[in-house]
């Protein structure tokens, strides 16, 4: 299978001599070369792949980077400008979105005295988002790999949740539990809420105890070899009134539609509607999020299932399915797995239990 940086090159230079492309933001270096910089800059020719680094991190590269050679620099911009010269470049695609105007200028003005064009649109914006929208193989089971970890995570959390334990301390032993089983980091700060602070979808853990009677909503991924994983799971300790018991049969009622709803070719938007619903019947306003996002080398990637994204499913592509009900100030249920599209529907990437689980 060809390489990310070979495909890339392909879309964008397609074997013109005359043409390179710049990749500078710091998700995409390492994307493309398997190696994180914090500063540094990826020159794509038609003859070669160009890692400029300096001190700090040539000598790293040279282990650990893929499919590039790396040129240590002193000088960014006259290490640009000499590899422009080399290959006789004559236009420079550039990272549109990634450039902040006064750097994009600065850039232009580089590439106008060596004698070529800086192309300041969104060509390879658009090429590299085509091409991380849809998951390889071998990203595929790198994502498995840190939800392996995130399921896991779950299982060993569970004895931890006990009556006047603080939702700091299971984001605590989250946290470090990943870590302790190889993550490479969190995929994201872990959301840990309980009670009335389950309302609150995106709540940053606190010194609320838990109580018997309380959901318990924990929203956590893993971070490994650049790929993330996503999921959530409410739990209730002692005992669940039918109040509650009735909000969570319906976000799981609501979660299990979309995801058999998930085909090749179907609109997201239309996979959003069939959760909201479900949803929107009996509990009117209280599902204010879109039900998924795509995830990857980010935790938030494209496509997404919202009422406001019409990209077809196409197979490869890894989204979460993660419906939710938030009653202001009283309870909050979010249920959510990721999965993969294939050509014949979806597969789930996530295997820890959803049902209702009453500690």
């Amino acid at each position: 299978m060809r390489s990310p940086i070979e495909r890339l090159t392909e879309k964008v230079i397609g074997g013109d001599a005359k043409k390179a492309a710049l990749v500078v933001s710091e998700t995409n270096l390492y994307y493309l070369t398997a190696f994180p910089s914090t500063d540094g800059a990826l020159l794509l020719t038609a003859e070669k792949a160009y890692y400029l680094l300096d001190f700090r991190y040539a000598e790293a590269a040279r282990a650990k980077a893929q499919g590039v050679a790396v040129e240590e620099f002193t000088n960014l911009n006259d290490s640009i400008a000499s590899l422009l010269k080399k290959h006789d470049i004559k236009s420079v695609y550039m990272e549109y979105a990634a450039l902040p105007y006064g750097q994009a200028m600065r850039f232009e003005g580089l590439c106008r005295a060596n004698g070529a064009e800086a192309v300041l649109d969104t060509t390879l914006d658009d090429a590299i988002r085509a091409q991380r929208i849809v998951k390889s193989e071998e990203e595929i089971r790198k994502i498995c790999d840190a939800q392996a970890i995130t399921d896991a995570t779950f299982e060993h959390i569970l004895p931890y949740i006990r009556e006047g334990v603080t939702e700091r301390e299971i984001a605590l032993e989250i946290e470090f539990y990943m870590r302790k089983l190889g993550a490479d980091g969190n995929a994201f700060d872990p959301i840990v809420v309980t009670g009335g602070n389950g309302s609150q979808c995106h709540g940053i853990p606190g010194d609320t105890v838990i109580r018997k009677g309380d959901f318990i909503t924990m929203d956590t991924g893993a971070m490994l070899h650049g790929y993330h994983s996503d999921m959530t799971r409410t739990v209730a300790l002692g005992f669940v009134s039918d109040e509650q018991k009735a909000i969570y049969d319906t976000v799981l009622k609501a979660q299990l539609a979309a995801i058999d709803a998930v085909h090749a070719g179907v609109p997201c938007s239309a996979v959003d509607q069939v959760a909201r619903d479900i949803i929107e019947g009996p509990y009117p306003g209280t599902f204010g999020h879109g039900l998924g996002h795509g995830v990857g080398f980010e935790i938030h990637e494209w496509p997404r299932f919202s009422p406001r994204d019409d990209t077809p499913c196409a197979p490869g592509m890894v989204i979460t399915v993660e419906p939710g009900i938030y009653i202001a100030g009283k309870c909050g249920v979010r249920i959510e797995d990721m999965i993969v599209v294939t050509e014949d529907g979806c597969r789930n990437l996530t295997h820890s239990p959803k049902e209702l689980i009453i500690l």
